[in-house]
């Protein structure tokens, strides 16, 4: 599931409630920078520019506690790329999203030998859920607070989203909050309290929906590609990515008429 596109659209969109429930802090005046970092790009899922603190804060948000690098290496590897383009303080936290047993979800630092990286740990199902429901753009993390009552949790929360006057957020926000909730609950349990023509009809579920479907098409061309004529270098590689679904539909057509590697690249150059 989309997990990650979900908590990247809640913080692109809504940095304030971030900012404001993490740091607990009154500063407004925040940027939201590109989370695309230097050298061998890695995206980071939020980085906010925090003028007034004169530092930055550093969001990753984590489904499966383990993952190759390690959290802890990507942790340091993220801070030290963020402090070589910006040369500020950073404030880094992970915010787990499903709950687990598993101890990595209480590691917050690397230590090797004399180097030691600290950073911050929130694991959403131990977080009083009230300032979450507070704010609508917190409020598809609230599905995982702590509960002792699953069920009006997400009846407090479906009332909260039907306070929201403005239709596109309120399609939006319901789309956030279905996807999220499934880490947790019973899919016809979500189904009693979340109208699913909202979640349909959401920019942002359409928007995953479409890039799902391209990763899919891409995918399959990519093996195709492979298997009839080796492997794929990596800058063609990379125009096949930039490539929209129309595109790969062109390509899955033209792909019959190839006979070897250069009639890819020829096409590809002539989409440019």
């Amino acid at each position: 599931m989309p997990y990650d596109s979900i908590c990247r659209f809640l913080t692109s969109e809504y940095p304030l409630p971030f900012v404001q429930w993490l740091l607990n802090s009154s500063e407004t005046n925040i940027q939201v920078l590109p989370t695309e970092l230097s050298v061998e790009p890695i995206r980071s899922d939020a980085l906010f520019q925090l003028p007034e603190l004169g530092s930055i804060l550093h969001l990753e948000f984590q489904t499966v506690p383990k993952s190759k690098p390690s959290l802890p290496v990507r942790m340091l590897d993220y801070w030290l790329r963020i402090y070589r383009k910006y040369e500020c303080p950073i404030e880094q936290i992970v915010i787990f999203l499903k709950e687990t047993n598993s101890s990595a979800v209480y590691i917050n630092e690397l230590a090797v030998g004399k180097t030691r990286h600290e950073y911050k740990i929130i694991r959403l199902w131990e977080q009083d859920s009230k300032p979450l429901l507070a704010n609508p753009a917190l409020l598809p993390l609230a599905v995982l607070a702590y509960t002792d009552a699953p069920a009006g949790l997400l009846e407090q929360v479906a009332l909260e989203i039907d306070k929201i006057e403005e239709p596109e957020q309120q399609q939006n926000i319901t789309a956030c909050v279905e996807v999220l909730a499934a880490l947790k609950f019973d899919k016809q349990l979500i189904r009693q309290y979340f109208r699913e023509e909202l979640m349909e009809e959401s920019p942002i579920y359409q928007e995953i929906l479409e890039k799902g479907a391209k990763k899919g098409k891409l995918q399959t061309l990519t093996r195709l590609i492979s298997r009839r004529f080796g492997t794929i270098s990596a800058e063609l590689q990379q125009q096949l990515q930039a490539l929209s679904i129309n595109e790969l539909d062109d390509l899955s057509d033209a792909l019959f008429d190839f006979s070897e590697m250069s009639d890819l690249a020829v096409w590809l150059q002539h989409q440019q």
